[in-house]
């Protein structure tokens, strides 16, 4: 296979999809595919995060969302990130994964599945997590540090470990 660069993630302001007011785009943040990334009002994207769009889907992230350092979102497959969502520094959201084949087959050669992933309104996503192809994080929904999603947690509900699960709503003990 011949690689190719995907450029610099260099871009303008004005080069994304949208870019609603009141906007901090800290310095070293990177952008690919800047058309296809959707930045709704008040929005905050801390230093070095990379936002990878794509053309296959949107990277959409409403009002007054928060992401923190050093995350990495790849949107292949569709992301959403609702209204008021907190998403920790180093987060890594990813919405493509390869199909598994049988050796001596290169995993690089299989095709790739897309799925989106959702963060829902007022959700919090603790530091250093990650959110695989398909995952749901419902509305004030909490994500422990260092988790992995893989599928849905409930609006409102708490999860944590790898792989991620429901331990509890918010506000009990």
């Amino acid at each position: 296979m011949a690689w190719s660069s995907h450029g610099t993630g260099q871009f303008e302001p004005a080069d994304l999809g949208a870019l609603g007011a009141r906007c901090v785009l800290e310095n070293g943040m990177l952008v690919f595919n800047p058309g296809h990334v959707f930045l709704g009002e008040d929005v905050y994207v801390g230093h070095r995060t990379m936002l990878k769009g794509d053309t296959r889907a949107e990277l959409r992230v409403a009002d007054g969302a928060w992401i923190g350092q050093d995350c990495y979102f790849h949107s292949a497959g569709g992301i959403r990130i609702g209204e008021g969502a907190g998403i920790g520094p180093r987060v890594m959201i990813l919405t493509s994964v390869h199909e598994e084949t049988p050796p001596p087959a290169a995993i690089l050669d299989a095709p790739l599945r897309f799925a989106a992933v959702e963060v829902g309104a007022g959700a919090d996503v603790g530091i250093g997590s990650i959110l695989l192809p398909g995952a749901r994080v419902g509305a004030g929904a909490q994500i422990g540090a260092g988790s992995v999603v893989t599928g849905d947690v409930p609006d409102g509900y708490v999860a944590t470990g790898v792989p991620a699960r429901v331990v509890r709503r918010r506000g009990e003990s």
